[in-house]
């Protein structure tokens, strides 16, 4: 076999790096930024939904969102973000990256606002508006996954690609905080122009009408970062990969790289292999790439139970180690506030920095050797948390749990949350490539739904009388960080099947520089 990788896609693998690898990143991870948020914000006010819709007065506790409810708005966006990733991640490899990039951001900038204006005052228009919108708010996001990572691995430079596309993974680590930071701007503002009294001081009072629209505001919020970025998408030309090596026009491809990298370069014709011309469902794939892909699917899979149980639940175990006081002791818009302010400091101290610690060295030390260590140590981090559970709650020992809590989210950021992101957009052929990452990313979704679903019945106590309204008992918050701990080790032996595209271009990765001689 011989390496005959088209020149076009040489000048792009050893290009320095330059303004156009930025704004690429920019563009990409501004999808990204706004999925984060829009996927995450809910979580910091399903508590203030259920005091504003399900209030009973005769009650000692504020009004919480019953258990079917609460799942439906915390897991409708994630199932339509798998339905997203499959279908976009097929309609990108068809239709290509440029023109589907375009179509997913409509549909969240659309969602976000219409999620926002939920009809009518009462609990059930309410909710099952916020929900259908939220669905397709998630069937949009999903198909942001599968077209940013394949943008950004198809124009990157081969040096530095882990970084790229590990930065533009990065900023939903930034969202993740923005949607903290609007949190608190708008419950702060709200609670000065508004101050009632806690609930345990007037349970009629502790919720004024006004709090209706702090949950509003932070959900519409969402669609301005996606707004602001739609002109420059459409702005940026297709991928040279995707013009050359699947819409087969060689010549396109060169004069649009010659305006990206602001060089001469030769158009030159090729033959096409048709021994390269493999299906996603053929025994050619299987061959090549069918280990790859179960490696890919099974570790995003098992990573996300553990990510997303932690992610959308933070704010019941910070309630659980008295990091948040007792709802009854606040009014709504300071809960809004506590549990914003929890999560926020969470993503500045752990979240973020492990982000940008990928960032700086996935292309020092590899993506296997990043995630790897990411498993070794959410496992570890997890298991000190969850055995001596019963010590970390304690008043004395909080701050410590808040640690340790903090690491998991650390090591899983700089391990597999971004190299289980980034190795599908590398080592699939380009006319699958959207494709397949989509399948990885929609299978990491079926982790978080079982994550995001499961946690929130286990981690209920065992004893019948402190579980909460509606709940039948579960197995405890202890016993719930154990299955999760031991989720992360298999996690740990599946990345075994992953290969390690480190240095290499895409073509050598996927096979499809390999012509006979």
């Amino acid at each position: 076999m011989a390496d005959q990788q088209l020149g076009v896609l040489k000048a792009l693998d050893v290009a320095k790096t330059q303004l156009y690898h930025f704004t690429a990143i920019v563009i990409a991870g501004m999808g990204f930024f706004t999925d984060a948020y829009d996927l995450f914000c809910v979580s910091l006010v399903t508590k203030l939904l259920g005091r504003l819709y399900y209030f009973n007065p005769e009650s000692a506790k504020p009004g919480s969102l019953p258990p079917h409810v609460a799942a439906a708005v915390n897991g409708v966006a994630l199932c339509g973000t798998l339905a997203g990733q499959l279908f976009f991640g097929w309609l990108g490899d068809k239709l290509g990256r440029k023109k589907v990039y375009g179509i997913t951001l409509i549909m969240m900038i659309v969602c976000s606002v219409a999620s926002g204006l939920s009809f009518g005052s009462h609990a059930k228009g309410v909710m099952t508006t916020l929900c259908f919108f939220r669905f397709w708010l998630g069937f949009g996001i999903g198909g942001d996954y599968p077209l940013s990572a394949t943008i950004m691995s198809e124009y990157a430079n081969k040096k530095t690609r882990g970084a790229f596309i590990a930065a533009v993974f990065a900023m939903q680590g930034i969202g993740i905080l923005a949607g903290g930071f609007v949190a608190l701007a708008v419950s702060s503002i709200f609670d000065k122009n508004f101050p009632s009294p806690t609930y345990e001081q007037d349970r009629f009072l502790s919720t004024p009408p006004q709090a209706d629209y702090i949950w509003r505001i932070i959900v519409m919020f969402g669609a301005l970062p996606a707004a602001l970025t739609y002109y420059w998408r459409m702005k940026m030309p297709e991928t040279a990969r995707y013009t050359a090596l699947v819409a087969k026009n060689i010549k396109q491809a060169t004069q649009d790289m010659s305006k990206v990298l602001q060089v001469e370069l030769e158009v030159e014709e090729r033959d096409d292999d048709p021994k390269l011309n493999y299906g996603l469902f053929s025994k050619e794939f299987l061959k090549r790439h069918g280990l790859p892909l179960l490696g890919c699917t099974s570790t995003w899979f098992l990573l996300d139970i553990a990510f997303y149980s932690q992610n959308l639940f933070q704010k019941d175990i910070f309630s659980a180690i008295g990091w948040i006081p007792k709802a009854a002791t606040m009014n709504g818009i300071h809960e809004v506030f506590k549990i914003a302010r929890a999560q926020t400091l969470i993503a500045l101290c752990s979240t973020v920095p492990g982000y940008w610690f990928t960032v700086a060295f996935i292309d020092i030390m590899g993506r296997f050797a990043i995630q790897l260590m990411g498993f070794f140590f959410m496992t570890v981090f997890m298991f000190a948390i969850a055995f001596p559970y019963n010590h970390w709650i304690k008043p004395d020992n909080r701050i410590g749990f808040v640690v340790m809590y903090s690491l998991t989210f650390f090591f899983a950021n700089f391990g597999p949350n971004a190299t289980t992101f980034i190795v599908p957009a590398e080592i699939f052929p380009a006319r699958l490539r959207s494709t397949c990452h989509g399948i990885s990313a929609a299978t990491g979704k079926a982790g978080a739904i079982v994550g995001a679903f499961g946690f929130l019945y286990a981690a209920q106590p065992q004893d019948k009388s402190k579980v909460d309204a509606g709940y039948p008992p579960g197995i405890g918050v202890k016993n719930s960080l154990i299955m999760l701990g031991v989720i992360n080790f298999i996690g740990m032996l599946f990345t075994f099947l992953v290969p390690e595209p480190k240095g290499k271009s895409l073509e050598e990765l996927s096979g499809e520089a390999e012509v006979d001689k």
